[in-house]
């Protein structure tokens, strides 16, 4: 967009020309087509022998809050004071319909003999139930007895493929034990002794499990959406490949720099990351590759020579493609702000995904087109000889109706887009783990029988420790509302004034409600002369939710401000600053609470991640900037010979085609997560979704066109363009 931006400079404008001419000689001429394909496959050969993949170097395990965090203060007291028994719980949740029996429990305790004697991978202690009678055995089954929770403590510092590994041993030694597999088998109405792994190990290795699951069938999904939308728009298989080709490079150069990045420590990136990064790169790289082909096709229609065709096809989008680029990866930068491991781990990562992808649009897709020249388009083959049919024809007539009836459009799309951003006071947020996982993960179904056999809370236990506790602590503790259970007072070997004690809490632990109930605990817990820690998934939680919305206060500014400052610097403009900027905001907005009620209504969501707002920001308003920023800089340049309302019917006309098809297949690859069990990314996936098609077929082609059209020569102010706009 830079070259289009610039046109008043008509000096800095022919040499920018000039410029990019060179190097689309360099990259696509006779012989730099050859030179820059072979830099290419070289390039990935060497970096796929001597560096490592992304995959052996993610860290799923990687902490999302800072060591300074309370409840990562608290956990490392409990390690220092209660060292032997600290740990990640695993939760073994075994359940008979019928209720267990002794002969089970006796197998139970013989399993837990064999991890006490000879520890599975990751395993630090267990709890020695084998030592119990069975009259106190029984004690500890629920109420109906029906269900009994066996604890296993794993190693903190263990990756989840670490901890998979050791669960994986332990229903090895049970088959061998039970004679059948207890995992394996399904909670029905029989006798059946039936096992299940939860607990926050548990529930770490199938979130984990989910991804890894996700990866290959992400990105055979992504592909084939691409190739099929592609393949509609420009009817070339060769075209239609060429995209994918600039993408699958890019790909193979940006996995084993992350996996190098990842091997020396610079950088932190778990399968999520990784999963979101593919589709970013087949999206927004489709995208670049779409502005350069399809000027490029355009100009064929009228010059013979293909290769003085291309050199004016990449003079005309380069700078586009290049500022638009640019303008995604510094917004994508601005997550190295974020205090959540989640959001800052995912900046350098899909900002070099941006990077790569630019390199290659600029470079590889010139060289694969200099390559196939014409033939590129077969069989549909643009040529000066032949009669071709106007172009964007529809998109004239849109134009046409935003300028022609602005105040109309522009209400109409207020209304729209003002309805859908007036759902997001209904919106319910949750930073619950379990409730993104599917319904027979093994952890959900285990976290279910915990809830209906005991109570919810049994799942994770909150700690406190108190040095110096009142007497009357307990009680106090036992008053707060929501608090089932507390244990009694467990005195520290390391320091016998410090002590320790497990809450049960009444509802679910990775709730809203429990999070709650956490500064209530640190209220009572730090009064008087008491010295308190609570520690536990739900402290933790509790400190996510403070952290991920003192990122969204910090990020989303700062979002706002770098694209202001670059709409400000190109078009020199507040007034259309400041409305393409809003019109953002009220697309994410639109897009928050669309995805809502598609998501409530439509399929009986009650709450979505708490992420997901600064996730879909980020996205949503620099991908949907860049759209608008390509049409107005074209409004700006037909200025020049045109009057304002001409100006911006053709800036539609000419934009609508090229902006439709990136638009719709970015959309597209985003909605390819909706495919995936994993109701975060299901729900991320939707909503930027929704967002991107706002933008496309709402704001950029009418609501930003009749609003430039109202201002008239206004929308320049105060640069000194609209003093020399021809009056309508």
């Amino acid at each position: 967009m830079l070259f289009y931006l610039s046109i008043d400079k008509r000096r800095g404008n022919r040499k920018c020309i000039t410029f990019w001419k060179k190097i689309a000689n360099g990259v696509g001429g006779k012989k730099g087509r050859f030179i820059t394909l072979s830099i290419w496959i070289l390039a990935v050969i060497l970096l796929q022998l001597f560096l490592p993949s992304a995959n052996e170097y993610k860290d799923d395990a990687a902490s999302d809050l800072k060591a300074s965090e309370p409840s990562v203060i608290a956990d490392k007291k409990v390690k220092e004071y209660f060292g032997s028994k600290s740990g990640t719980p695993l939760l073994i949740t075994w359940y008979s319909q019928t209720g267990l029996t002794n002969e089970q429990l006796g197998e139970i305790q013989s399993l837990n003999a064999s991890l006490t004697k000879n520890p599975v991978a990751s395993q630090t202690s267990t709890v020695p139930i084998e030592k119990m009678p069975p009259i106190v055995l029984k004690q500890q089954l629920s109420k109906d007895q029906t269900t009994f929770i066996q604890t296993i403590l794993m190693d903190e510092s263990a990756t989840a493929d670490e901890l998979k590994t050791g669960m994986d041993e332990i229903k090895t030694r049970a088959e061998g034990i039970f004679g059948e597999n207890p995992f394996n088998k399904k909670i029905t109405n029989t006798s059946d002794l039936v096992a299940r792994t939860t607990g926050p190990a548990g529930i770490s290795v199938d979130a984990t499990g989910l991804f890894q699951d996700a990866d290959v069938s992400l990105l055979i999904a992504t592909v084939l959406i691409v190739l099929i939308i592609l393949l509609i728009i420009y009817r070339s298989p060769i075209l239609a490949l060429i995209p994918l080709i600039a993408v699958g490079f890019a790909y193979l150069i940006i996995t084993p720099l992350l996996g190098f990045l990842g091997e020396q420590g610079f950088i932190t990136y778990g399968s999520q990351g990784l999963s979101i990064m593919t589709v970013l790169l087949f999206g927004a790289g489709t995208d670049y590759c779409l502005f350069l082909i399809t000027r490029y096709r355009s100009v064929l229609r009228h010059e013979e020579n293909r290769y003085k065709a291309f050199k004016v096809a990449f003079s005309g989008t380069a700078g586009a493609i290049l500022l638009s680029g640019l303008t995604v990866m510094v917004a994508l930068l601005m997550l190295l702000a974020a205090q959540y491991g989640s959001f800052h781990n995912f900046a350098i990562p899909f900002s070099l995904a941006i990077l790569i992808m630019l390199i290659s649009s600029l470079t590889l897709v010139p060289a694969l087109l200099g390559l196939f020249g014409r033939i590129s388009f077969w069989p549909f083959i643009p040529h000066p000889t032949k009669k071709h049919k106007k172009e964007n024809q529809f998109w004239n007539r849109v134009g046409k109706l935003a300028t022609k009836h602005p105040i109309m459009v522009t209400i109409l799309a207020l209304l729209i887009l003002g309805g859908a951003a007036l759902q997001t006071t209904n919106v319910s947020y949750t930073y619950d783990t379990l409730s993104t996982f599917p319904e027979d993960m093994p952890s959900r179904e285990g976290f279910k029988l915990i809830s209906d056999h005991y109570g919810a809370g049994y799942l994770a236990k909150v700690e406190v420790l108190a040095e110096n506790p009142t007497d009357d602590l307990k009680q106090e503790l036992e008053n707060i509302k929501g608090v089932q259970s507390v244990s009694f007072p467990e005195k520290s070997k390391e320091n016998r004034n410090i002590v320790k004690y497990d809450i049960v809490l009444s509802m679910n632990p990775y709730s809203n409600e429990a999070m709650n109930v956490i500064p209530k605990i640190k209220k009572v817990g730090g009064a008087e002369a008491t010295k308190a820690y609570v520690a536990g998934q739900t402290a933790a939680q509790y400190d996510s939710r403070a952290v991920t919305e003192h990122d969204e206060k910090v990020i989303i500014p700062l979002v706002i401000a770098l694209i202001s400052i670059l709409l400000l610097t190109y078009l020199r403009s507040l007034t259309a600053t400041l409305y393409l900027v809003l019109s953002v905001l009220i697309s994410y907005a639109s897009a928050i609470g669309l995805g809502w009620l598609i998501l409530h209504h439509g399929f009986g969501v009650t709450a979505i991640s708490g992420l997901i707002p600064l996730y879909a920001f980020v996205f949503i308003v620099a991908l949907g900037e860049d759209y608008n920023i390509f049409m107005i800089s074209s409004i700006w340049k037909n200025t020049k010979k045109w009057p304002l309302r001409k100006a911006v019917q053709e800036g539609v006309h000419q934009t609508g085609g090229v902006i439709t098809s990136a638009g719709v297949i970015l959309a597209a690859t985003f909605l390819v997560l909706t495919t995936l069990p994993i109701n975060l990314l299901v729900q991320f996936g939707l909503i930027t979704a929704i967002g991107i098609l706002l933008d496309t077929f709402l704001v950029r082609p009418l609501l930003v066109p009749a609003v430039t059209t109202l201002f008239g020569r206004w929308a320049f102010w105060p640069g000194k363009k609209y003093k020399t706009v021809t009056k309508d």
